[in-house]
């Protein structure tokens, strides 16, 4: 066996509380790095020894990384916490466009973006002890949390189109924490029970034959469950940019939580064409998933037209994704370019082959919303549910109401203004 150097921890180690922040990073970056894989880590240092920063990266990595995709989110992570000095410059200059430099260079990647966003956003974590004694005074960081749920209130609410760029963050971490779970349907098809609803007249016939065809006794089935499909076409014309967005990182959450109880979630874009992105939103990373996603659809804040969107996805795509009582999702302010007519043939025959069609609407959030734009009025009598979709509140009612084959929303209340 070979003999490592052991690492030789001081009274206060400092190297074990960096390896602590370093963890924290990582946990804001996406990666599973809990109390137990910091104790690990601390451990695994003292093990293999400090004699190198290769031998460091890889110890820490062998930790802390335990899918193919973090490899390149560990990577950047280290490289700006354990200071490099090139680095360090160019994720400053990439959160401070004044700044020229290495910026000039090249783009961020996906994994380096969420490496700034985790170690830039709010104070910086303690540094190792490497740099020379300046013989300033250390900075003491004292953070109020005494209005942070407030905060957080306020942010639910907020509209996304007047959020800043901090608060479009914070919102994007809170959608990532959502769920749209479904309840299961009973089918017509049976499982063997031992007491159940309804009879069995096969298993039951079948143990008769095993006695000779004496009946012993009556064999019980109860449905078996199936799970639905949810279809989400989604707008992002100019004036629905923001919003999509948005609504994009939340699909992206559900379609990588297991457990919620979807069969299969299949992702539409529509502006001026049909696009679909479902493959894209199965990526782990979300900023590689919508970076795909937006190189996939070509039409990103160009213009709309929903009824022959809607007319492609019922001849190519409705028989593919559709199955049986799929739930749709239509993401639209509906202010359509096409005739009215068009979009509402499309819209009834999309409402046929669902078993649940929820339209959500950012323009439901004005109070005086009314059904005046022809493309709304053509849509609103075929959809079974019409809700907002502009604020983490308005989704996080969506995932209330999704099993509620009741709801209807603000239906009722616009079709009496009709």
């Amino acid at each position: 066996m070979p003999e490592y150097t052991k690492i030789d921890l001081p009274e206060h180690p400092r190297l074990s509380e960096n390896i602590a922040h370093f963890a924290r990073a990582l946990r804001k970056a996406g990666l599973r790095a809990g109390p137990g894989r910091v104790i690990e880590a601390v451990r695994a240092v003292e093990a293999v020894g400090f004699t190198s920063r290769a031998d460091f990266f890889h110890t820490l990595r062998a930790v802390f990384v335990s899918r193919p995709e973090e490899r390149a989110v560990f990577a950047q992570v280290f490289r700006l916490y354990w200071r490099d000095p090139r680095f360090m410059e160019h994720m400053m200059a990439m959160m401070l466009p004044a700044i020229r430099g290495v910026q000039e260079d090249r783009d961020a990647r996906d994994a380096e973006t969420r490496a700034a966003e985790a170690l830039l956003d709010g104070h910086a974590p303690d540094m190792p002890d490497d740099a020379p004694d300046s013989g300033e005074d250390e900075l003491c960081i004292e953070v109020d949390a005494s209005a942070t749920m407030s905060r957080e209130e306020r942010l639910r609410s907020l509209d996304f189109e007047q959020m800043t760029a901090r608060e479009v963050a914070e919102a994007k971490r809170m959608l990532s924490r959502l769920r749209l779970p479904v309840k299961p349907l009973a089918s017509r098809r049976g499982k063997a029970a031992a007491t159940g609803p309804r009879l069995d007249p096969r298993r039951t016939l079948r143990a008769a034959m095993r006695r000779g065809g004496e009946i012993g006794a009556l064999q019980k089935a109860v449905p078996r469950q199936r799970w639905p499909n949810l279809v989400v076409l989604c707008d992002i014309s100019g004036s629905m940019s923001q919003y999509s967005r948005m609504v994009l990182h939340f699909l992206h959450a559900v379609a990588n939580h297991q457990g919620q109880g979807w069969a299969e979630l299949h992702a539409f874009t529509f502006g001026t064409r049909l696009t679909n992105i479902t493959r894209h939103l199965r990526t782990r990373d979300v900023d590689a998933a919508l970076a795909a996603a937006g190189r996939e659809a070509q039409d990103w804040e160009g213009g709309t037209r929903i009824g022959d969107c809607l007319h492609v996805f019922n001849r190519d795509w409705s028989r593919r994704v559709m199955g049986q009582g799929a739930v749709v999702l239509l993401i639209t302010d509906g202010l359509d370019r096409g005739a009215p007519e068009a979009l509402a043939k499309e819209a009834e025959r999309l409402q046929l082959t669902a078993r649940h069609f929820i339209w959500l609407n950012p323009l439901l959030r004005w109070e005086g919303f009314a059904p005046k734009a022809e493309g709304i009025r053509a849509l609103l009598p075929h959809v079974d549910s019409f809700r907002a979709g502009h604020s983490v509140a308005s989704l996080e009612e969506l995932a209330n109401a999704i099993s509620r084959a009741d709801d209807t929303g603000e239906k009722s209340r616009l079709m009496a203004a009709l």
